[in-house]
């Protein structure tokens, strides 16, 4: 059984798939580990490092591998190099990119998507949503800092008080709540607001002062996922009425809101950006999904009127070292699940929860039942 992680082909991805700790791992399984050469690099992990671990370093590492680790979806061209029938296990983000899954069908490979692990309890150690949001949502409050002129915590000296920042959080999610206690330790007056009732008492819990129209669709907002519904516009319009007048009054907001599948929705306007202070600073941890601000630029910090609007790219791989040692964790655990230890042999069982709902194609076809040809399904 050999292992392989490759080098991440995208320039704005410095994170990898394996640490040192998770080789040790696999090899206990009865796994061989190839590294490709430089692959840690970015994120802090010299190949020596994966040496001393038990991994072997090379240049065509996928050529030979029963699995493949990534971080993010095989490029086409990298497809040639894979074994047919080779697992190949990534943050693949399916949506809207049915073409990219045929390729991998085409080319005979059994891929998984991390981000579709089912929000179940067995699979909590496997989340790599959750592992990678909650690192982004602190760095959203480490990088409004850095772009806000002021100091986010309240200050009295001799020469004057320094008023605390107001932070407002927008989305309580995983990614949420740790902007929300990460604005709270730097000292920050922070609220936040969610169409799902739930938070309210999560975010309460925290410090921080919860902001929401509370009606009945309010009390009914959430699915049995735990993933926001959406709204009817007559909600949206006393959301948007009242988030208008109090990001007014805010020195830094940070927004977080997304729906699986969907195109992130729109809950700062132009207008609103414009009636903010001056200096102020709005993080958009949804920018590559089209973004939560008007006006936001993907990859670029965009002065809009009195503020500042960030539009970073890849959130989490601004922590590359945190964030690998998360997601390879996260793979490790997933992994396991398909390795018979007794044996030290690939046995999948296709009929287990988490392998349906991550399972994207196989035997030359897409078999998500999401992601199917409209006729296949």
């Amino acid at each position: 059984m050999r292992i392989a992680v490759t080098r991440e082909t995208e320039a704005q991805e410095p994170r990898v798939a394996a640490t040192p700790e998770t080789v040790k791992k696999f090899k206990a399984l009865g796994a061989d580990i190839v590294i490709a050469r430089g692959a840690g690099v970015a994120a802090g992990i010299p190949d020596a490092d994966f040496e001393a671990a038990g991994a072997t370093i090379g240049e065509d590492v996928t050529k030979d591998a029963d699995i493949v680790l990534k971080v993010r979806r095989p490029a086409p061209s990298e497809l040639a190099a894979y074994k047919k029938g080779a697992l190949v296990i990534a943050i693949m983000d399916p949506y809207g990119n049915e073409a990219a899954l045929k390729q991998m069908a085409d080319a005979g490979l059994i891929a998984f998507a991390m981000e579709l692990m089912p929000r179940i309890t067995r699979a909590q150690s496997m989340d790599v949503l959750s592992s990678q949001a909650n690192l982004a949502g602190y760095r959203a409050v480490i990088d409004a800092a850095e772009q806000y002129g002021r100091a986010l915590p309240m200050m009295m000296t001799a020469a004057g008080t320094v008023p605390a920042a107001k932070v407002f959080v927008m989305g309580v999610g995983v990614a949420g709540l740790q902007a929300i206690a990460t604005a709270r330790r730097l000292g920050a007056v922070v609220t936040a607001t969610d169409v799902r009732p739930a938070t309210k008492e999560q975010v309460e819990s925290l410090g921080a002062k919860f902001l929401a129209v509370e009606d009945e669709e309010f009390k009914n907002a959430q699915t049995a996922g735990g993933y926001a519904k959406p709204m009817s516009a007559e909600y949206q319009a006393k959301q948007a009425a009242l988030t208008a007048e109090h990001i007014k009054k805010q020195d830094i907001v940070i927004t977080t809101a997304l729906i699986p599948g969907r195109p992130a929705p729109r809950l700062i306007t132009s207008e609103m950006v414009h009636s903010m202070r001056p200096g102020s600073v709005i993080i958009d941890l949804a920018v590559e999904r089209g973004g939560n601000v008007e006006g936001a630029k993907p990859g670029e910090i965009a002065v809009v009127g009195p503020a500042k609007i960030v539009g970073y790219l890849n959130v989490p791989g601004r922590l590359a070292a945190s964030a690998s040692a998360l997601y390879a964790k996260n793979l490790y655990t997933f992994v396991e699940t398909m390795i018979d230890k007794k044996e030290k042999t690939i046995a999948i069982n296709w009929d287990d929860e988490i392998i349906k709902g991550t399972a994207l194609t196989r035997d030359g076809a897409i078999i998500h039942p999401n992601f199917m040809p409209k006729t296949a399904a």
